[in-house]
Protein backbone atom coordinates (compact mmCIF):
# COMPACT_ATOMS: atom_id res chain seq x y z
CA UNK A 1 0.00 0.00 0.00
CA UNK A 2 1.30 3.77 -0.82
CA UNK A 3 2.21 5.80 1.92
CA UNK A 4 -1.00 7.88 1.99
CA UNK A 5 -1.40 11.38 2.97
CA UNK A 6 -4.47 13.82 4.22
CA UNK A 7 -3.90 17.50 4.65
CA UNK A 8 -6.58 19.02 6.01
CA UNK A 9 -7.70 22.75 7.64
CA UNK A 10 -10.15 22.34 10.35
CA UNK A 11 -11.96 24.75 12.78
CA UNK A 12 -11.43 24.39 17.05
CA UNK A 13 -15.02 23.05 16.82
CA UNK A 14 -14.05 19.92 14.21
CA UNK A 15 -15.30 21.64 11.06
CA UNK A 16 -13.44 21.44 7.72
CA UNK A 17 -16.39 23.43 5.95
CA UNK A 18 -19.14 25.83 6.76
CA UNK A 19 -23.17 25.57 6.55
CA UNK A 20 -24.49 26.10 3.35
CA UNK A 21 -21.54 25.62 0.38
CA UNK A 22 -22.74 26.51 -2.83
CA UNK A 23 -21.10 27.33 -5.94
CA UNK A 24 -20.49 31.15 -4.43
CA UNK A 25 -19.53 29.57 -1.53
CA UNK A 26 -17.63 26.57 -2.24
CA UNK A 27 -16.44 25.87 1.56
CA UNK A 28 -19.53 26.80 3.13
CA UNK A 29 -20.38 30.63 5.10
CA UNK A 30 -17.60 31.47 6.68
CA UNK A 31 -15.05 28.61 5.45
CA UNK A 32 -12.55 30.39 4.37
CA UNK A 33 -11.68 31.46 7.80
CA UNK A 34 -9.72 28.13 7.84
CA UNK A 35 -7.47 29.25 4.85
CA UNK A 36 -5.81 32.06 5.74
CA UNK A 37 -2.35 30.81 6.84
CA UNK A 38 -1.67 29.53 3.21
CA UNK A 39 -3.94 31.91 1.18
CA UNK A 40 -3.31 35.54 1.66
CA UNK A 41 -3.17 36.73 5.13
CA UNK A 42 -0.20 38.93 5.78
CA UNK A 43 0.30 37.62 9.36
CA UNK A 44 1.49 34.12 7.90
CA UNK A 45 4.57 33.03 9.36
CA UNK A 46 7.33 30.74 8.89
CA UNK A 47 5.50 27.81 10.85
CA UNK A 48 2.74 28.57 8.08
CA UNK A 49 4.72 28.10 5.01
CA UNK A 50 6.79 25.30 5.99
CA UNK A 51 2.84 23.66 6.30
CA UNK A 52 1.53 25.03 2.67
CA UNK A 53 5.23 23.14 1.99
CA UNK A 54 3.72 20.02 3.48
CA UNK A 55 0.57 20.58 1.50
CA UNK A 56 1.65 21.45 -1.71
CA UNK A 57 4.73 18.52 -2.00
CA UNK A 58 3.90 16.65 -4.88
CA UNK A 59 2.13 13.14 -4.75
CA UNK A 60 1.50 10.32 -7.24
CA UNK A 61 -2.22 10.62 -7.06
CA UNK A 62 -5.00 11.98 -5.22
CA UNK A 63 -8.51 10.51 -4.09
CA UNK A 64 -11.28 13.49 -3.82
CA UNK A 65 -15.40 13.54 -3.17
CA UNK A 66 -17.36 14.98 -5.37
CA UNK A 67 -18.68 17.90 -3.67
CA UNK A 68 -14.82 19.18 -3.31
CA UNK A 69 -14.26 18.83 -7.19
CA UNK A 70 -17.19 21.17 -7.89
CA UNK A 71 -21.03 22.43 -6.81
CA UNK A 72 -22.73 20.12 -10.07
CA UNK A 73 -24.89 17.57 -8.06
CA UNK A 74 -26.54 14.63 -9.49
CA UNK A 75 -26.35 13.78 -13.86
CA UNK A 76 -23.20 15.52 -15.22
CA UNK A 77 -25.71 18.12 -16.95
CA UNK A 78 -23.13 20.80 -17.56
CA UNK A 79 -19.46 21.18 -18.11
CA UNK A 80 -17.75 21.13 -14.90
CA UNK A 81 -13.46 21.03 -14.75
CA UNK A 82 -13.03 21.88 -11.32
CA UNK A 83 -12.58 25.41 -9.33
CA UNK A 84 -8.68 25.73 -9.88
CA UNK A 85 -8.46 26.65 -13.72
CA UNK A 86 -6.92 24.96 -16.71
CA UNK A 87 -3.47 23.91 -14.49
CA UNK A 88 -4.90 22.62 -11.64
CA UNK A 89 -2.46 21.79 -8.56
CA UNK A 90 -2.56 18.55 -8.66
CA UNK A 91 -0.38 17.37 -11.58
CA UNK A 92 -0.96 13.95 -11.48
CA UNK A 93 -4.12 11.89 -11.78
CA UNK A 94 -7.01 12.33 -9.32
CA UNK A 95 -9.93 10.01 -8.65
CA UNK A 96 -13.27 11.80 -8.07
CA UNK A 97 -15.68 9.72 -5.76
CA UNK A 98 -19.27 9.62 -8.04
CA UNK A 99 -22.09 8.50 -8.45
CA UNK A 100 -22.43 9.45 -11.96
CA UNK A 101 -20.22 7.91 -14.67
CA UNK A 102 -17.94 10.81 -16.28
CA UNK A 103 -15.27 10.36 -18.77
CA UNK A 104 -11.98 11.81 -17.68
CA UNK A 105 -11.11 15.45 -18.03
CA UNK A 106 -7.21 15.89 -19.01
CA UNK A 107 -6.21 19.80 -17.78
CA UNK A 108 -2.67 21.40 -18.22
CA UNK A 109 -0.21 20.40 -16.23
CA UNK A 110 -0.30 17.19 -16.33
CA UNK A 111 -4.01 16.15 -13.94
CA UNK A 112 -6.51 13.86 -15.06
CA UNK A 113 -10.00 14.22 -13.18
CA UNK A 114 -10.93 10.34 -13.33
CA UNK A 115 -14.43 9.53 -11.89
CA UNK A 116 -14.93 6.23 -10.08
CA UNK A 117 -18.66 4.66 -9.59
CA UNK A 118 -17.18 1.92 -7.69
CA UNK A 119 -16.64 3.59 -3.74
CA UNK A 120 -13.99 4.34 -1.92
CA UNK A 121 -12.35 1.15 -2.06
CA UNK A 122 -11.77 0.88 -5.88
CA UNK A 123 -10.93 4.66 -5.99
CA UNK A 124 -8.31 4.00 -3.64
CA UNK A 125 -6.85 1.30 -5.67
CA UNK A 126 -6.46 3.22 -8.69
CA UNK A 127 -4.69 5.60 -6.91
CA UNK A 128 -2.69 3.36 -5.50
CA UNK A 129 -1.74 1.87 -8.82
CA UNK A 130 -1.31 5.16 -11.00
CA UNK A 131 0.75 6.75 -7.63
CA UNK A 132 3.86 3.84 -8.12
CA UNK A 133 5.93 5.17 -5.25
CA UNK A 134 4.97 8.46 -5.34
CA UNK A 135 2.58 7.89 -2.60
CA UNK A 136 -1.43 9.10 -2.43
CA UNK A 137 -2.68 11.81 -0.91
CA UNK A 138 -7.04 12.17 0.49
CA UNK A 139 -8.12 15.76 -0.49
CA UNK A 140 -11.09 16.04 0.62
CA UNK A 141 -13.34 16.89 1.08
CA UNK A 142 -15.14 15.41 4.59
CA UNK A 143 -17.22 12.77 3.55
CA UNK A 144 -14.00 11.28 1.51
CA UNK A 145 -11.30 11.56 4.96
CA UNK A 146 -13.95 9.97 6.79
CA UNK A 147 -13.77 7.26 4.47
CA UNK A 148 -10.14 6.93 4.22
CA UNK A 149 -10.01 6.98 7.57
CA UNK A 150 -12.53 4.36 8.45
CA UNK A 151 -10.42 1.85 5.85
CA UNK A 152 -7.48 2.75 8.28
CA UNK A 153 -5.12 3.66 5.07
CA UNK A 154 -3.94 7.23 6.05
CA UNK A 155 -0.43 7.26 7.29
CA UNK A 156 0.08 10.71 7.70
CA UNK A 157 -2.24 13.42 8.82
CA UNK A 158 -2.20 16.69 8.80
CA UNK A 159 -4.79 19.19 10.47
CA UNK A 160 -4.42 22.78 10.39
CA UNK A 161 -6.32 23.92 13.78
CA UNK A 162 -7.35 27.32 12.78
CA UNK A 163 -8.77 29.64 15.78
CA UNK A 164 -12.14 29.86 14.64
CA UNK A 165 -15.76 28.68 15.29
CA UNK A 166 -17.75 27.93 12.76
CA UNK A 167 -20.80 26.24 14.83
CA UNK A 168 -22.06 24.27 12.09
CA UNK A 169 -20.92 22.59 8.78
CA UNK A 170 -19.05 19.21 7.55
CA UNK A 171 -17.03 17.81 10.30
CA UNK A 172 -14.62 14.80 9.32
CA UNK A 173 -14.30 12.98 13.15
CA UNK A 174 -18.20 12.07 12.48
CA UNK A 175 -18.50 9.05 13.26
CA UNK A 176 -14.74 8.00 13.74
CA UNK A 177 -15.03 5.43 17.01
CA UNK A 178 -10.65 5.65 17.24
CA UNK A 179 -7.75 7.93 16.49
CA UNK A 180 -4.59 5.74 15.99
CA UNK A 181 -2.41 8.69 15.03
CA UNK A 182 0.09 10.03 17.01
CA UNK A 183 2.04 13.79 16.93
CA UNK A 184 5.06 14.31 15.39
CA UNK A 185 5.56 17.91 15.09
CA UNK A 186 4.05 21.33 15.79
CA UNK A 187 4.43 24.75 14.36
CA UNK A 188 2.21 27.36 14.96
CA UNK A 189 1.26 31.07 13.86
CA UNK A 190 -1.56 33.45 14.56
CA UNK A 191 -3.47 32.05 11.82
CA UNK A 192 -3.16 28.25 12.86
CA UNK A 193 -1.85 25.76 15.08
CA UNK A 194 -0.27 22.91 12.27
CA UNK A 195 0.04 19.80 13.64
CA UNK A 196 1.76 16.48 11.74
CA UNK A 197 0.53 12.88 13.04
CA UNK A 198 1.54 9.77 11.82
CA UNK A 199 -0.42 6.59 12.18
CA UNK A 200 0.42 4.45 15.15
CA UNK A 201 1.96 1.21 13.90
Amino acid sequence: MPHTTCHMSISLDGFVAGPDQSRENPLGRRGMELHGWHIGDPRANDADKAANEWLMRPRGAYVMGRNMYGPVRGEWDEEWSGWWGPEPPYHAPVFVLTHFPHEPIRMEGGTTFHFVTGGFDAAYAAASDAAGNNGVDIAGGASTVRQALAAGVIDELTLDIAPVLLGSGERIFDGTESFDFEPVEVLHSPLATHIRYRRIS
